[in-house]
C-alpha cells in the first residue's frame, strides 16, 4: 500500500529531482554564448577558424589577429567581454543556430549572403585571388580552363566555381573541396592541382610564413566585404550596435592601425565602398 509517509518521501524525491533538472538546465544555459561573467560584464562567443592573419594562434597560446583584435577593441566599446572559439568552419551554421556562439567573426565575406544572417560591415574589403605555383603557365582567370583547383568547403571560392554566375569564371576540369587548408596549400606545392583559390590575404600569410613563393594572379575572382554574422532569429540588436561601434573604429583610425600591423599596404582593405554591400 502507498502510505502517506512513503507519500512524502516520494515528493521529497520528486522535488529533488526537479531542482536539480532545474539547475542543470540553468548551467547548460551558463554555458551557452551571451552568458554574464562574475564581474557583470556580458560574454560574447565568436566562432572562427585559424585564419592568419585574422586569426590564429600566437606565441602564448592565445588567439591573435586582425580579426581578434578588432573584435575585443569593438567589446570594450560595447561593454563585452569576447572569447573567440575555435571551430570547424563548416560547422558553422549549426553552432550557430543552436546558440553556442553569439556569432561568425573570421574573414567572413558577405557577397552572396545578405539574406542568411544579420550583419554587422561589411568591416573591411577583401580581395578573393587565384595562387598558382611560380613557374605555372596560368597568368589569367581564363588560363584556368579544364584545370585542377582546389579551395575550401563552403566558402566563397567554392561557390563561385561550382554555380558560375560570374563570366570571369572559368570552367575547370576538376574542383577539390577540402575542409583542411593546409591540405589546399600542400596540393599546390606537389603539384596535385594547377591552383587555389582563397582571400589574396591568407596567401601572402602562407607565403611568408612557410617562405612558399605561391604567385597571385592579379585578377580577383570577386571583391567582396567583410562582416561579422548573426543568426537570422537573433533579436538582441547586438548587430546593429556593432556596425555603429565598427564604423566609429574606422572613422577614428583604429582600424587602419590594427590592419597595418598584420598587412603592408593597410589601405587597400579599408576601401569597403569597393565591395559593393
Amino acid at each position: 500500500m502507498f502510505t502517506w509517509g512513503k507519500k512524502k518521501i516520494f515528493m521529497a524525491l520528486t522535488a529533488c529531482l526537479l531542482l536539480a533538472s532545474l539547475l542543470a538546465s540553468g548551467c547548460m544555459e551558463q554555458s551557452k554564448a551571451g552568458y554574464r561573467n562574475n564581474d557583470g560584464r556580458q560574454k560574447l562567443i565568436v566562432g572562427s577558424d585559424l585564419y592568419p592573419p585574422f586569426n590564429f594562434i600566437d606565441e602564448d597560446g592565445e588567439p591573435a589577429g586582425i580579426d581578434v583584435e578588432l573584435a575585443k577593441e569593438a567589446g570594450r566599446r560595447m561593454g563585452y567581454d569576447i572569447e573567440f572559439k575555435n571551430i570547424n568552419w563548416p560547422d558553422k551554421d549549426d553552432l550557430l543556430e543552436r546558440g553556442e556562439l553569439d556569432c561568425l567573426w573570421g574573414s567572413f565575406s558577405m557577397s552572396g549572403r545578405k539574406e542568411l544572417y544579420n550583419w554587422a560591415g561589411p568591416y573591411l574589403v577583401s580581395r578573393q585571388a587565384v595562387a598558382v605555383n611560380k613557374n605555372s603557365s596560368i597568368h589569367k582567370l581564363a588560363d584556368l580552363e579544364g584545370k585542377f583547383i582546389a579551395v575550401q568547403t563552403t566558402t566563397k571560392p567554392e561557390e563561385l566555381f561550382t554555380q558560375h554566375k560570374q563570366s570571369n569564371i572559368p570552367q575547370v576540369k576538376k574542383l577539390y573541396s577540402l575542409s583542411n587548408r593546409d591540405l589546399i596549400y600542400a596540393m599546390l606545392g606537389k603539384g596535385y592541382v594547377d591552383a587555389i583559390a582563397m582571400h589574396k590575404s591568407a596567401i601572402e600569410q602562407y607565403n611568408k610564413d612557410v617562405g612558399t613563393n605561391y604567385r597571385i594572379l592579379e585578377e580577383p575572382i570577386l571583391v567582396t566585404g567583410l562582416g561579422v554574422a548573426f543568426a537570422r532569429n537573433d533579436k538582441r540588436g547586438i548587430d546593429k550596435e556593432l556596425q555603429k561601434t565598427l564604423q566609429q573604429m574606422r572613422a577614428d583610425g583604429t582600424t587602419r592601425k590594427i590592419v597595418a600591423k598584420y598587412m603592408d599596404n593597410p589601405d587597400e582593405y579599408l576601401e569597403v565602398e569597393r565591395s559593393g554591400e
